[in-house]
């Protein structure tokens, strides 16, 4: 008869991801490092801490995007960000609800269209995280949201090799350029608006 192996007795890099991040929660210790986060991930660290590096107006995603651009493997981080410590307790506030929501997707999600993960296709994904990261740099009200769920989206894509929430997350990002301009036109046309009312005064 063959044994099913729980998800809790695989290594950490064949685990899925939602498992890892429970793992993660659930760390003994009061605080864990980024470079032990990056380890836990293993061969999917960029991919993993795409989404993390929105929260943060898109910075730390203009240090890993390139790093997708030229095919690493592995994340490089500063030194001081690697021996950064995170409290556990703060990650057991936010994890459980993406747990929650990792684990739904996995249900349903598989690798497909994987031809959209080759060597070109995670340099264009890593082109549109550096693009999207710009966007998230700029102060613009409301205007990392869709940003930021393009990223995850492909993001997620790449760990898992579905092409179908890869095209997802190729269309949150033509929406949020879309919504860029949009939003664009309309301050320029406030912009000179105004500057017909004082002119004119």
């Amino acid at each position: 008869m063959t044994e099913t192996t729980h998800p809790a007795d695989m290594p950490d890099a064949e685990q899925p991801l939602s498992a890892v991040l429970a793992g993660i929660a659930d760390h003994g210790e009061e605080s864990i490092s980024v470079e032990e986060l990056t380890q836990k991930f293993g061969g999917r660290a960029i991919g993993a801490l795409l989404p993390g590096a929105t929260t943060i107006f898109g910075f730390p995603l203009v240090l890993l995007a390139p790093q997708l651009i030229i095919g690493a493997s592995a994340p490089w981080l500063p030194e001081g960000v690697k021996h950064r410590r995170i409290s556990t307790a703060h990650l057991k506030e936010g994890l459980p609800r993406a747990v929650r929501w990792l684990k739904r997707i996995e249900a349903v999600s598989k690798p497909r269209l994987v031809f959209l993960f080759g060597a070109v296709g995670e340099r264009l994904i890593g082109v549109v995280c550096l693009a999207l990261a710009l966007v998230l740099i700029l102060p613009i009200p409301g205007g990392n949201i869709l940003p930021a769920m393009a990223v995850s989206a492909l993001s997620f894509a790449l760990i898992q090799r579905d092409g179908l929430i890869a095209i997802v997350g190729y269309a949150l990002a033509i929406t949020s350029a879309s919504v860029l301009v949009i939003a664009a036109h309309i301050i320029v046309r406030m912009l000179q608006h105004v500057w017909t009312v004082v002119t004119a005064a």
